[in-house]
């Protein structure tokens, strides 16, 4: 586990519970709350932390993704992003990098659920794929 992660722990705060007390009260909120429910739905191994002074981060054999909350967006940002295949066309965002690619979600904008899981599934078989 990460600095980050043992260190909300030593508080006496698991990343999760984190996570859950910084959520914001609007629809950016609700959005990372389904979120966060999906990737967990995905992959039961799945382990969620907290890096960055809140952002909420997923791991399975190395970073999946992170959910960052804008102003007006939700961003998820897969970190090996370009190298997974996007058949629902989810990357709506940072597509011209090398390694990165981002779902930015608006007020109002629907999540494909199945999709989103099979994405989070994806870049899990990846990350274990790159261990081997």
């Amino acid at each position: 586990m990460s600095n980050d992660l043992k260190a909300g722990q030593h508080k006496g705060e698991t990343p999760s519970r984190l996570i859950d007390a910084r959520e914001l009260g609007d629809w950016r909120g609700e959005t990372l709350s389904r979120i966060r429910t999906l990737i967990k739905q995905a992959d039961y191994d799945i382990v969620e932390g907290w890096k960055w002074r809140g952002v909420p981060v997923w791991y399975h054999n190395g970073l999946i993704c992170t959910g960052e909350t804008y102003k007006n967006i939700v961003k998820i940002i897969f970190s090996k992003g370009a190298s997974l295949k996007d058949p629902s066309g989810l990357f709506n965002s940072s597509l011209e990098g090398n390694k990165r690619r981002a779902i930015d979600f608006h007020e109002g904008d629907s999540v494909d659920e199945n999709a989103l899981k099979a994405l989070i599934k994806a870049a899990v078989n990846l990350n274990i794929s790159d261990q081997d």
